[in-house]
């Protein structure tokens, strides 16, 4: 029976973590200048809203297309296909969801057999279950990152490209097959789209809504701008990626003068949970009061919620955008 109701509490603590998790790393409104160039790419429409309202018939959709029960329920979350793609995986919803369970219940598992106390295993199981989460969101901003630090030369290759007096397809296909993943995959996406027949416009759109960087908006924006207005695109390319070039190097003098308030921040945060487990394992009855004792699960309840407040007013001192 305590085998039973272990195994419902860590259910429960690793759904609710679950949706915590896709709550904070949902994607947030963009500002101003993201809405605009979102409109000028074709990415979002000023009629959005209004159409976002108006359902599609059932019978205008094929059967396949409709989603499970667990796809809705991650739905509720946001785009997960959208984060799949973006993070560069083959893992679909089913398989992720069943490693998420595999990994809670490895935890919990793990738990019993090392002794721990049965208060506990729901949160270790919580732990185990976010963790292909964090991977996978880790993942991502990894892809998205290299894909930011390769910009500025894969616009310097269209640029040269141009002015040798190639077309804009053939710079594409230069950067497809000259520079490595994750942005010579991209472009390589875009040339062939393109080769299918899709307007180079739709497919830069495309392009704007798998990977969304702000540079590349503004990238985007130029393409699509000069084709309908002309001007020299190359010299727009080459001050684009200067300008990149510029904001990277000032980002990179940030992050060395907010250095030491970054492990200042990761040292307090850490610091109570390290002593948490120092405490349990030299005297685990000491520990455990917090979760016995009514008084002690009010204290650890606030304590969390004061670690929250001082990882987000920490997080919002060192981190500067540029």
């Amino acid at each position: 029976m305590t085998i039973f109701i272990v195994a419902v509490a860590a259910f429960i603590g690793v759904a609710a973590l679950v949706g915590g998790v896709a709550l904070v790393f949902r994607d947030k409104p963009g500002s101003e200048v993201e809405n605009r160039l979102d409109v000028l790419t074709g990415v979002a429409s000023p009629q959005s809203e209004m159409s976002g309202s108006q359902e599609t018939s059932l019978l205008s959709r094929p059967l396949e297309s409709q989603s499970g029960v667990i796809e809705r329920i991650y739905e509720r979350f946001g785009d997960i296909d959208k984060l799949f793609e973006q993070a560069d995986t083959s893992l679909t919803i089913p398989r992720l969801t069943l490693i998420v369970i595999a990994f809670a219940m490895v935890g919990t598992a793990l738990g019993a057999i090392l002794g721990i106390h049965f208060a506990l295993l729901p949160a270790l199981g919580g732990f185990m279950g976010i963790l292909p989460f964090v991977w996978l969101f880790m993942r991502r901003r990894k892809r998205l990152k290299e894909f930011a630090v390769q910009l500025p030369d894969a616009l310097e290759m269209i640029a040269r490209a141009l002015r040798a007096g190639q077309s804009l397809a053939f710079g594409f296909s230069s950067v497809s097959s000259e520079m490595p993943a994750p942005i010579g995959k991209e472009f390589g996406r875009v040339f062939e789209e393109q080769n299918l027949g899709i307007p180079l416009d739709d497919t830069l759109r495309t392009l704007t809504d798998r990977v969304p960087n702000m540079d590349l908006k503004f990238f985007v924006t130029a393409v699509i701008l000069q084709r309908q207005t002309g001007g020299d695109l190359a010299e727009i390319l080459d001050k684009i990626g200067g300008l990149i070039r510029e904001r990277f190097q000032i980002w990179g003098q940030i992050q060395a003068l907010t250095g030491e308030g970054r492990l200042s921040g990761t040292v307090l945060l850490s610091l109570p949970i390290v002593l948490f487990f120092v405490s349990y394992q030299l005297n685990p009855g000491y520990v455990l009061v917090l979760f016995e004792d009514p008084m002690g699960q009010k204290m650890l309840a606030a304590a969390v919620v004061l670690q929250i407040i001082g990882a987000l007013v920490i997080k919002k001192i060192v981190n500067i955008k540029v």
